[in-house]
């Protein structure tokens, strides 16, 4: 489906149902006597993707998975998002994990686990990105 870093959603770690893609872009205001704003356009703002969907730890993945993720956002770090179709959508930082788990086993675990990740983007182009990943595969080539 997706890679984030070396993290792979798929069936059997966390499945997303939903993707939604916001794109943002800066456009400030200057105010005229007497007539509309003029507007300036000064490049792009934040890019967020939020994934969102349902675990059934019976089926699919659920709490390893999801502590994998918490590893990663605890980190800090920006990892390469890439869609299984080879899409690069640039480097992102895990900025928010929900969960909510509901229909328990007797044990106290969740049958049912709904989570949402919110990913936040922290490159500042497709090419600095493209560049970024072609530097490290030679660097493991070399």
């Amino acid at each position: 489906m997706m890679a984030l870093g070396l993290f792979v959603f798929m069936l059997d770690t966390v499945p997303y149902q939903q993707l939604q893609q916001q794109l943002k872009w800066r456009l400030p205001s200057n105010s005229r006597v007497g007539q509309r704003p003029a507007y300036q356009f000064v490049g792009p703002d934040e890019e967020t993707v939020t994934l969102s969907g349902v675990l059934m730890p019976e089926i699919t993945g659920g709490d390893t998975a999801l502590s994998l993720l918490r590893l990663m956002a605890d980190q800090g770090l920006s990892w390469p998002l890439i869609e299984g179709t080879g899409n690069i959508y640039g480097f992102y930082v895990v900025e928010s994990m929900d969960t909510t788990r509901c229909d328990f086993f007797s044990d106290g675990k969740a049958r049912r686990i709904e989570f949402t990740i919110t990913l936040k983007r922290a490159d500042s182009s497709l090419i600095d990105t493209l560049g970024a990943i072609t530097r490290g595969v030679l660097e493991l080539i070399q």
